[in-house]
């Protein structure tokens, strides 16, 4: 049997989770055709479909993007880089342009095989960037998702490829250049800055209630907010995976009687409330701003 994990030969380079390889490309590793059969057998490789092998831990939207011929693609790639994207459960798929269908999946192993079959959603628009890893990049992916998600879902995943520098400031425009006129005006509203979807949901909801914004300002004394609207209204926006432990919520609490003290008014906005209730969000910070009448 073969020697590492992987399943491959021992002294071949080791299978990483994110590629995808012919059988090809196996045996130039130094794989022999035997290894391969035991390796898939044993479950120690994966054969996606005929001629493309994975990794056994390979994430399940690259496998079954691969089962089916073509690359992840639009917000299912996006998440694969943990770019926010809004909850889906399709799988987005980029076809080559040509093919004439959609691959059968074949058998699938017990381990990838859902109670349901996914929906799955074909993009064919001609790709700008070099595909990378079993999925197309990352400007592909943003001017897929563009179309594909709420307007203010795709800005917020905008901003957080060039928050998370997986897309330079100089790419923004290739994004822009494969959409078509109509999407043009979004680019004024993007904002890199932002460090979470959330940040930039609710920014955008203060905008269109007609207010300055500033994101993460810092305060001496205090650090970063997520932002301050009107120069007097600090809102911060919490996920559970930051604000979930108590001596983090006491610290968030000492950081609003200080902004406090100094004349600030704290609005703490929780993620789910952001995210699926977001009329509800909307009508607080409208309601507050109601209240205060002109800006500072």
């Amino acid at each position: 049997m073969p020697a590492d994990g992987t399943g491959g030969p021992s002294g071949s380079r080791s299978l990483a989770s994110m590629t995808v390889l012919s059988r090809a490309d196996l045996l130039a590793e130094g794989w022999t055709a035997r290894q391969i059969t035991d390796s898939v057998r044993a479950g120690t490789l994966i054969r996606a479909r005929r001629g493309a092998y994975v990794a056994p831990d390979a994430p399940r939207d690259l496998v079954e993007a691969t089962r089916v011929g073509g690359l992840v693609g639009c917000v299912s790639a996006l998440r694969m880089l943990e770019i926010f994207v809004f909850s889906r459960p399709a799988l987005h798929v980029h076809m080559v342009r040509g093919a004439s269908r959609m691959r059968s999946p074949g058998n699938r192993s017990k381990r990838l095989a859902p109670r349901r079959e996914r929906r799955i959603v074909l993009h064919w628009h001609p790709l700008r960037g070099a595909p990378a890893d079993g999925r197309v990049s990352v400007v592909d992916a943003l001017i897929h998702s563009v179309r594909c998600q709420p307007t203010r879902h795709a800005i917020a995943s905008i901003d957080s490829a060039l928050n998370k520098g997986l897309l330079r400031i100089e790419e923004l425009s290739d994004v822009f250049d494969g959409l078509p006129a109509r999407y043009q005006m979004l680019r004024r509203l993007v904002d890199g800055r932002a460090q979470a979807g959330t940040e930039t949901l609710v920014r955008l909801m203060v905008i269109g209630l007609g207010c300055a914004v500033e994101l993460q300002a810092e305060f001496e004394g205090v650090g970063f907010v997520d932002l301050v609207v009107d120069g007097w209204l600090v809102i911060e926006c919490d996920s559970k995976e930051f604000h979930s432990d108590w001596a983090q919520q006491l610290k968030d609490y000492r950081r609003d009687l200080e902004l406090a003290r100094r004349g600030y008014c704290v609005l703490r906005l929780t993620a789910e409330d952001i995210l699926y209730r977001p009329e509800v969000v909307l009508a607080s910070i409208r309601g507050i701003l109601g209240q205060v009448g002109p800006r500072r």
